[in-house]
């Protein structure tokens, strides 16, 4: 089949580095000229837990020949509609697309190209974009997972392909209940991705503070009780029952979920979130697809969401200019429960 990541950033090119490395024909396509560039006459760099420097098929949309049979989308979602608008060209009828980003972007994709035209994938890793043809590897080696599946929880004949091209990288899994990992995935986005963008740090950072550490329990709490609410079963977590580990009862359970906080996330400690990223950057964040994800689903449910409204709120504000990430935010959430 013929493969592309659309999106090389960050986290595709590692992918991407990955595959090449391995002898899969496979095109990194990006809209960054710069980057495209340096990857054309130097192939990708990867750097931090993992090294290599492997030669890369990159391109632009404009240099763009011919159809893909699979394309794996690690765009940011908030453009799913136009940018999934704009590949249909690029592909076969029978395409697939894997979904490789944050929040929940199957619905998006599905409205351009149908349900059975879409594979989920939650990744359990982390990577840095540092400049052109150049990414930082955030998580450990034996961290690099993922989850694939359907919203629809019917297989897709392009299933095997997919599991096959990813494990070249990492432990990939198979999951019925995918909508379970997806969720599974937005705890962990909203948890330490969000508190990260709010104090301008990395997750071991978050997760060290005493004060950020509550936020992030009471974060990860709110999640859970959505999906009770929704009838939702989240999946474990490279193998961790994040539920069983967190969702405390009273006091005590609550005092040892706040000790088991920096131990979940020890292998990725490393790791800033993507929103951070955008924010140093001057971009719009995910945020929304997030933290407001949960939000909305809490809405929906009838379950108060106070800490991920409050961090939809920040991050937005810092967007907007009327304040910055830092630790002083933390003050913000001083008065809720």
């Amino acid at each position: 089949m013929r493969t592309a990541i659309v999106g090389a950033g960050s986290m595709g090119l590692v992918l991407g580095a990955y595959l090449s490395k391995a002898k899969e024909q496979v095109d990194l396509i990006d809209i960054n000229k710069e980057h495209i560039d340096a990857l054309k006459a130097n192939g990708a760099t990867i750097i931090g837990t993992v090294k290599m420097e492997v030669p890369v098929n990159a391109l632009t949309y404009d240099e763009i020949t011919g159809k893909y049979d699979l394309i794996f989308l690690m765009t940011k979602q908030i453009h799913n509609k136009s940018i999934v608008e704009n590949l249909v060209q690029y592909m076969n009828d029978d395409a697939v697309i894997c979904t490789m980003q944050n929040g929940m972007p199957e619905p998006s994709v599905a409205q351009v190209i149908g349900d059975d035209r879409v594979v989920g994938c939650t990744i359990a890793w982390g990577a840095t974009y540092i400049g052109p043809g150049v990414s930082e590897l955030t998580s450990e080696p034996d961290a690099l997972t993922y989850d694939i599946g359907t919203m629809t929880g019917k297989p897709n004949p392009k299933m095997s392909e997919i599991k096959r091209l990813l494990s070249i990288m990492g432990e990939t899994t198979v999951v019925d209940n995918f909508a379970g990992a997806r969720w599974a995935k937005l705890i962990i986005n909203a948890s330490f991705s969000g508190m990260s963008a709010v104090m301008g740090c990395t997750f071991g950072e978050a997760a060290e503070n005493k004060q950020s550490r509550k936020c992030i329990l009471r974060i990860i709490k709110e999640c859970i009780e959505v999906t009770k609410a929704l009838g939702i079963k989240i999946e474990p977590i490279q193998g961790q029952d994040v539920v069983k580990l967190i969702d405390y009862k009273d006091k005590i359970t609550e005092m040892k979920s706040l000790f088991i906080i920096p131990i979940v996330i020890k292998k990725h400690k490393m790791l800033r979130a993507s929103m951070l990223q955008d924010l140093e950057h001057g971009n719009k964040t995910e945020v929304d697809s997030m933290n407001g994800a949960v939000s909305y689903y809490g809405k929906q449910a009838g379950v108060p969401t106070p800490y991920n409204d409050l961090v939809t709120k920040i991050v937005h504000e810092i967007e907007d200019g009327v304040r910055t990430y830092s630790y002083d935010n933390l003050e913000l959430f001083k008065d809720l429960p």
